[in-house]
């Protein structure tokens, strides 16, 4: 008998709510599989035997993926990886879900990037997510979702490894500074974590076309304009200054206008809702 869903990174900020829509699935992270392992994907996965597996394990340390050692193990589980459970997949008959990012585009493009664009990363990381893409791509009798998305906020992972999301940040920032420099001149689509669940748990409901989506919320904005939402919606009284990227040098390069397009499924919300849903629920 199958087990209908396996979800792997379950204790990521995404991964643990797709855990909540699908609450019947089973949930492996980090201590359960060892995703770079092949041997242990096809083992473990043949003995489960998903119907669908939802992939929500990544390496998204974004500068240090510009070192050796950081790059090096980032093709590993963005990359690598994911063409093995491409194959356990194709070998067990099952729909892989697996989330991208608009880092695999190079941001020159000021009307942003729909389902069909070019990738072309200027990044080390975005260059190990398009790997990953690509061990999809070349499957062509897999079936397959690669959801690209952006900028993600929400609840934090349980993971060891979890991340607090830029506006917790934002809001730690401002118990403690006086007043904060932010980013405006990239600009891109932030991403609340149910909702992205939600997206993907229709995706699969209702039996949309396999293939690349686009999902992230509505109104894409900049770094700065969105910690300015974010204050306004606390009535927070901050001072927040305006800074060009280049007055925050980073090892990587950061595409300027990421915005992801979404033109094959129903527009999500706008980030304004969801992140006045997230600080008030």
């Amino acid at each position: 008998m199958k087990n209908n869903i396996l979800i792997i990174g379950s204790l990521g900020m995404l991964g643990q709510e797709l855990l909540k829509i699908f609450s019947d699935a089973v949930a492996w992270d980090r201590e359960e599989i060892d995703i770079t392992d092949k041997n242990q994907v096809e083992d473990k996965i043949e003995k489960l035997n998903p119907e669908i597996i939802i992939n929500c394990a990544a390496y998204n340390a974004v500068d240090k993926c510009e070192t050796s050692d950081g790059f090096k193990l980032a093709k590993k589980i963005n990359g690598e990886a994911v063409g093995y459970l491409a194959d356990a997949c194709l070998k067990n008959n099952a729909i892989l879900i697996h989330f991208s990012t608009n880092y695999v585009f190079n941001g020159e493009n000021q009307n942003g990037y729909n389902e069909y664009s070019e990738p072309n990363p200027i990044s080390k990381y975005g260059q190990t997510k398009l790997i990953g893409e690509q061990e999809l791509l070349k499957r062509p009798e897999l079936k397959y979702y690669l959801i690209r998305t952006s900028k993600l906020f929400g609840e934090k992972g349980s993971s060891e490894v979890a991340k607090d999301s830029f506006f917790d940040i934002m809001i730690k920032l401002a118990k403690t500074e006086a007043e904060i420099r932010v980013i405006d001149d990239e600009l891109s689509n932030f991403t609340y974590t149910p909702d992205l669940a939600e997206a993907t748990k229709d995706l699969l409901k209702q039996n949309y076309p396999v293939g690349i989506y686009h999902l992230v919320n509505e109104n894409p904005c900049t770094w700065f304009e969105g910690t300015q939402t974010l204050f306004d919606i606390l009535k927070k009284d901050v001072k927040l200054i305006q800074v060009n990227s280049d007055e925050f040098p980073r090892p990587a390069k950061r595409p300027k206008q990421a915005i992801l397009n979404n033109n094959k499924f129903p527009k999500l919300r706008r980030y304004e809702d969801a992140l006045a849903e997230y600080l008030y629920k």
